[in-house]
This record gives C-alpha cells, sequence and structure tokens, in this order.
C-alpha cells in the first residue's frame, strides 16, 4: 500500500496511477490523514444508463401533497 500527501500526489500522480493499475492501493492523504484512494476504472465498471423504465411507471398526481393525518403530527397546518 502506498500513502501519498497530496502534495507528492501532484508531483507524481503518473506513477501512483501506474501503480493503483497494477493492483496497488494507493491511498492520498492531506496532512497524515488518509483522505481518497485511487482505483483503477474497468470496462465492466461503465456508467448506468438511464431510462428502462420510462412509459413503465406513473407518479400519481398527489405525490407530494402531505396527507393531513401526517401533517398534524409534525404540527404542520394542513394544506
Amino acid at each position: 500500500m502506498e500513502i501519498a500527501n497530496i502534495h507528492e500526489a501532484k508531483s507524481q500522480l503518473s506513477k501512483l496511477v501506474e501503480h493503483a493499475m497494477n493492483g496497488e492501493e494507493v491511498i492520498i492523504a492531506k496532512a497524515g490523514q488518509p483522505m481518497v484512494r485511487l482505483v483503477p476504472i474497468h470496462a465492466d465498471d461503465s456508467p448506468c444508463v438511464g431510462g428502462q423504465w420510462k412509459g413503465r411507471v406513473r407518479i400519481a398526481d398527489d405525490f407530494d401533497a402531505l396527507p393531513d393525518d401526517i401533517a398534524a403530527v409534525f404540527g404542520i397546518e394542513p394544506q
């Protein structure tokens, strides 16, 4: 495991990326406190694509309306 402070990470980023790509754990710290972990992105880590449920889900017109009994519990004026 390699731990690098932010200043060192700035000047040696290419080396740290190479270490992470080779499977080594790379931690970047600030003032000695670990802050982030540098990890490689693999082909199967591609971002999710939305829209699969389009046309299949309906949101009720009163979805955002707070029922009077629940509003009363929280001391909110009924709408």
